[in-house]
């Protein structure tokens, strides 16, 4: 969603600091500026400083020094306000299992003000709005993983605030519920929230935000736009499979001219690999050419730079589960654990 130019800044934070016992900053110094109106997708390995930043913007945590404002408002000197104005739904956030959805619905909107009629129609809504109109008089214990997390959702959502803060919220999910969640979140930023988006797949923060801001030892070492941040990776690579290995020396000649030619790596008897900023308009030519040298070709295919590029560049790590199709980690039980990456570049600042 675009508001008007000029509109203040829903979330910021200013030389914002945070440390802990024997001196460890896991937050150092943080500048960051969230529109109003936009999703703001944060990343970061396990240990960047990511959920101390979280907890800091929605009050549950002091900062060292520095300050945030959510809404105008400071979260060191008010953050009564600043809680007024934001929903939050964390991934360790506390359910009593033996509540209904709909007991939980309106005992939250009984925290929040709302008169009793009040409580019961907007949890109405919002069983409705999130799938869950059949579930409502369930008990939440026998609720499946995807039926809590929009349950969780609903709750955050109970007095309309201005800005939702999302921690990981389709962790561990089917595909199913994943996109029932992206499109819940969609729809609410449509209708103008603001939402502060923390992932570990990047596939989600490609999806939905807006803009992108990436973490590393307690800074904020890049953000922009998913393709301007891919942009800056460099251009696509055009991958060709050879029919034959006896046709690869012929294959590189005839493509020398139209990009870079880069080692092939695994399958390297059979494939060609060419980085070119033409993109998709590339492929007619590379097909012409091969063609005139007499190259046999199984395929051709387009690899755009993805966040997962952008990330291993800037942090020298990547997310393990973070391009999982099905929502679940890609392998062992280390959600989200940062992977080490060797020859990592060095981080690009943001500011």
């Amino acid at each position: 969603m675009s508001l008007a130019p000029g509109s203040p800044p829903a979330v910021e934070a200013h030389a914002l600091v945070r440390e802990y016992k024997g001196g460890i900053r896991a937050v150092d110094g943080l500048d960051l500026q969230v529109a109003a109106g936009e999703i703001y997708g944060f990343l970061g390995p396990n240990g960047a400083g990511k959920t101390t930043v979280v907890r800091i913007l929605t009050t549950l945590l002091r900062p060292t020094s520095g300050d945030a404002l959510v809404g105008g408002r400071s979260v060191v000197r008010d953050g009564d306000a600043v809680r007024r104005l934001i929903g939050v739904a964390l991934q360790e956030a506390a359910i009593d299992p033996l509540m209904t959805g709909r007991e939980l619905l309106r005992m939250q909107g009984a925290l929040h003000g709302l008169r009793s009629k009040q409580a019961r129609e907007r949890g109405q809504n919002l069983l409705e709005r999130v799938g869950l109109t059949e579930a409502g008089d369930r008990r939440v214990g026998g609720y499946s993983g995807g039926m809590r997390r929009r349950l969780d959702l609903a709750l955050a959502l109970v007095h309309r605030p201005q800005v939702l803060f999302l921690d990981e919220p389709t962790t561990g999910l089917d595909p199913t519920s994943r996109a029932a969640l992206w499109r819940e979140v969609r729809a609410l930023n449509d209708e103008g929230t603001t939402v502060f988006l923390t992932t570990q797949y990047l596939e989600e923060a490609e999806q939905l935000a807006d803009r992108v801001g990436i973490i590393a030892r307690g800074r904020l070492v890049v953000e922009g736009s998913p393709t301007a941040l891919k942009a800056q990776v460099g251009p696509p690579t055009i991958h060709v499979e050879l029919a034959d290995a006896e046709g690869a020396q012929r294959a590189r000649s005839a493509l020398r001219g139209l990009g870079a030619l880069e080692p092939a790596g695994a399958g390297g008897d059979i494939h060609v690999q060419l980085r070119t900023t033409a993109g998709k308009a590339a492929i007619a030519p590379v097909i012409r050419a091969l063609d005139e040298h007499g190259v046999q070709v199984e395929s051709v295919e387009v690899q755009m730079p993805s966040l997962d590029d952008v990330f291993m560049a800037v942090t020298g790590a990547t997310l393990e589960g973070a391009s999982s199709n099905d929502g679940s980690p890609s392998s062992g039980d280390h959600v989200g654990e940062a992977v080490p990456a060797s020859r990592a570049p060095e981080a690009t600042t943001a500011r």
